[in-house]
C-alpha cells in the first residue's frame, strides 16, 4: 500500500482551561484535556454504569491561538486529529498510560450559557489548521 491514514474524533467536556506556550523555535502549542464518557446499563445488575477516558489534546500554530481564546473548562467540544498512546512512569514509579490527540481541527458544541462571561463564545463554529486566506477561505460564500 502507498500509505496509511488514521483519524480520531472525540466529543467530550474540557477538563481544564488551556495552557499555551511559545517555544524557542517560534512554534506555539496549546494543551488541554477532554473527558469522553460512555454510559450503559449493566445487564446482570441493571445498574447504570459510566466509563470516562481522558485525552490530552495539543493544538499547534494558529489553531493553538484559537483554542486558547475559545476553549474553557466544562465546555463541550469535538476534536479531530491523530491519537497516540504514551506509556510513562508516574512520580511513584508506577507505570501509567495516556492518550494524546494532536488536533487537526475542533468545533465548540452546545450553547452559550447566560452569564458565563464569554461574550465572544462561538458555539458550533469549526476551527482547523488550514491557512488563512487563499482558496481555503469559504467564509464569504453566502450559502
Amino acid at each position: 500500500m502507498a500509505g496509511y491514514f488514521a483519524q480520531t474524533i472525540i466529543i467530550g467536556n474540557v477538563g481544564r482551561d488551556p495552557e499555551i506556550k511559545n517555544l524557542a523555535n517560534g512554534s506555539t502549542v496549546c494543551n488541554f484535556t477532554v473527558a469522553v464518557s460512555r454510559n450503559w446499563t449493566d445487564k446482570q445488575s441493571n445498574e447504570r454504569r459510566e466509563e470516562t477516558t481522558w485525552f490530552r489534546v495539543e493544538c499547534w500554530s494558529n489553531l493553538a491561538e484559537i483554542a486558547n481564546q475559545y476553549i474553557r473548562k466544562g465546555k463541550q467540544v469535538m476534536v479531530v486529529g491523530q491519537v497516540k498512546a504514551r506509556a510513562y512512569l508516574d512520580n511513584s514509579q508506577q507505570p501509567q498510560a495516556s492518550l494524546e490527540l494532536r488536533a487537526d481541527n475542533f468545533q465548540l458544541l452546545g450553547r452559550k450559557e447566560e452569564g458565563d462571561g464569554s461574550s465572544n463564545d462561538s458555539g458550533g463554529r469549526e476551527y482547523n489548521n488550514a491557512p488563512r486566506g487563499g482558496s481555503e477561505n469559504f467564509e464569504d460564500i453566502p450559502f
